[in-house]
């Protein structure tokens, strides 16, 4: 699994993302990884419709409960582990979901932009929730 403590995106200690849904690559509610997830599920993201119906076009259905892996399906406003790439992917068509920054892991890092997340961040900032 992944180092006892993991970091963030902006540099201090990792928070959960969500327990309900139960996500993360290891389902411990954390975006921890390691070299095994070759997805690289590392991102905090607050889902939205847009986006859930974009994974869905892309081949990723997110909407659709799977139990054989664990998987109740998410709706808008769940968070949720989102593989980098995907995330990347979204932005650059212009419906990435919001993004909880201290969920987000550091090696996020690898794959975009500290500024894209932060032009995402969830709650945004100096905005009503």
């Amino acid at each position: 699994m992944s180092d006892p403590v993991a970091h963030n995106v902006l540099g201090s200690e990792l928070v959960p993302c969500s327990y309900a849904p139960l996500t993360g690559y290891f389902r411990d509610g954390c975006c921890n990884t390691d070299d095994s997830d070759l997805g690289a599920h590392v991102i905090c993201a607050r889902v939205t419709a847009a986006f859930l119906a974009f994974s869905k076009l892309r081949g990723n259905d997110l909407s659709t409960p799977r139990p054989e892996h664990r998987f109740a399906g998410l709706q808008p406003g769940d968070r949720w582990c989102l593989c980098a790439a995907r995330w990347k992917e979204a932005h650059e068509a212009g419906c990435a979901p919001h993004v909880v920054l201290e969920s987000t892991h550091i090696s996020a890092l690898d794959f975009v932009l500290l500024e894209d997340l932060q032009r995402h961040a969830w709650p945004r900032r100096n905005a009503a929730n």
